[in-house]
């Protein structure tokens, strides 16, 4: 009798957990189709109004890394109301806003568009290979966590130097580098909702937004030099 008590409560309780699990995923995908809306409207305003291709690139970075990180720590401190979506929207709007520079640059392109497109999709099908992925590995996957970091440090601090050398074939290196190692991000970091890692489904979404951005926009600049064709 205590037996099959103890046996269907634990099965009552993997039934909560997964329910719990399949939540936090279900929410971090609608709030992450959700970002996509500001993050497009902020590239228009910035490719409209040209305030992003008006500022130097020093100071174009100050801006970016005091306006992404300032409302990064806004959506780490809101993350457990209402008010961590409308930071995490305002996040994205930002970022798009940031974006809008590269873009305006591609769309001056004869084939402008069709490279916008181009990410768009190659970076949709990155997503969707690294999510099925995520969902049949079964091993463990959080001892990655500490060697993505460092990756991501090392790029970051990379592509920060690389704004005042200029140099070619950095850019092209860091772009390629930035493809692969977010696209493994994506796989970490759907795989700790799917695991039960992360249970926060804003905090989720900002980790996921961060892999996209990085992947499209590297992707984007990838087509950009290699297959941009002037007027």
């Amino acid at each position: 009798m205590n037996e099959s008590l103890q046996t269907y409560t634990g099965l009552a309780g993997s039934g909560t957990l997964a329910a719990q699990r399949n939540r936090v995923l279900r929410n971090t995908y609608w709030l992450l189709a959700l970002s996509m809306i500001p993050t497009v409207l902020g590239a228009w305003v910035g490719v409209s109004t040209g305030i992003t291709a008006a500022m130097s690139p020093g100071v174009g970075l100050i801006v970016f890394l005091v306006g992404a990180y300032g409302l990064m720590f806004g959506i780490e401190k809101t993350k457990h109301s209402s008010a961590g979506v409308a930071m995490l929207l305002a996040f994205t709007f930002f970022m798009g806003l940031m974006l809008s520079r590269l873009i305006g640059a591609v769309l001056g392109f004869r084939n402008g568009t069709a490279l916008v497109m181009t990410a768009f999709g190659g970076t949709a099908g990155v997503f969707l290979a690294m999510a099925m992925l995520a969902s049949v590995v079964k091993r463990d996957l959080s001892g990655m966590g500490k060697f993505l970091f460092v990756g991501a440090v090392v790029i970051m601090v990379a592509g920060i130097i690389n704004v005042f050398v200029q140099s070619s074939a950095a850019f092209l290196t860091i772009s390629v580098l930035c493809i692969g190692l977010f696209s493994a991000f994506m796989v970490y970091d759907l795989k700790r909702v799917i695991d039960g890692g992360e249970t926060n489904y804003i905090t989720a979404t900002l980790a996921l937004y961060l892999d996209i951005y990085n992947v499209f926009q590297s992707l984007l600049s990838l087509l950009g030099i290699f297959g941009g064709e002037s007027d």
